[in-house]
């Protein structure tokens, strides 16, 4: 199975206009972040990107990129635009790795591709928080079944602790994506999910129209790059 790894990349970021372009210790973001998923063995990385400034500085480092459209309403529309490009469209298994994620670990994507390569649709990973993280609602909490399938995602904490006297554990959704290529197509063509709409979480909308999301856990996170201020953040992890 030949797998394809796309890192979202676009240049009009409300909270950060030409995030992936922003310097962190001497490399912009999404070098970094090419870098971090090139590790992998015997997989091909592409950025995806709306912009030809973006485009030029991935020639810049010789990374592969393609120009999509800039009328994309997510990062797994622009993924599969890029699946469907003559150039990629024989991959199998297709990996959405967040643009802002400089730091990700390539066991991390292996996790999410031998969950493919088992019969997943979509893969994912999780990690678990305390109490006190699971109750920000910027933080998407999931809950899996004992097959380690996905049951819900929600920014609110679940599971509820209705009973003080059973153990509970909280676990945030990190934001990697695997996708079977039949499934990402499938998945880039359904409207709007009730749940979606309520929650603002696209994974809700894939649930809700049956498709399965299995999940592995890791034990690494590291910081991402949201607003500026986090290129500090990022740059003082590095560091450490």
């Amino acid at each position: 199975m030949k797998t394809l790894v796309v890192i979202p990349a676009r240049y009009g970021s409300t909270r950060f206009p030409g995030k992936p372009l922003a310097q962190i210790l001497g490399k912009s973001l999404v070098q970094r972040v090419y870098e971090q998923c090139s590790m992998l063995e015997n997989v091909t990385v592409v950025v995806a990107t709306d912009d030809e400034s973006i485009i030029a500085h991935c020639n810049s480092f010789n990374a592969n990129s393609v120009l999509t459209s800039a009328n994309h309403q997510s990062g797994t529309d622009r993924v599969a635009e890029v699946a469907c490009n003559k150039n990629y469209q024989d991959f199998d298994l297709i990996v959405n790795v967040q643009g802002d994620e400089p730091c990700i670990l390539p066991e991390q994507l292996l996790s999410v591709i031998n969950l493919l390569k088992n019969g997943a649709q979509i893969a994912t990973v999780k990690k678990k928080i305390n109490a006190t993280i699971a109750q920000n609602p910027n933080v998407v909490k999931v809950v899996t079944d004992t097959a380690g399938k996905c049951l819900y995602f929600s920014r609110a904490a679940i599971p509820f602790h209705r009973n003080p006297n059973a153990d509970i554990s909280y676990f945030k959704h990190i934001g990697i994506y695997g996708f079977a290529k039949e499934t990402l197509l499938a998945v880039s063509k359904l409207p709007l999910g009730q749940y979606e709409n309520i929650e603002q979480l696209e994974q809700l909308r894939w649930l809700e129209n049956g498709f399965g999301i299995d999940c592995n856990e890791t034990f690494f996170e590291s910081p991402a790059v949201d607003v500026p201020e986090d290129i500090k953040v990022v740059e003082e992890f590095l560091k450490g």
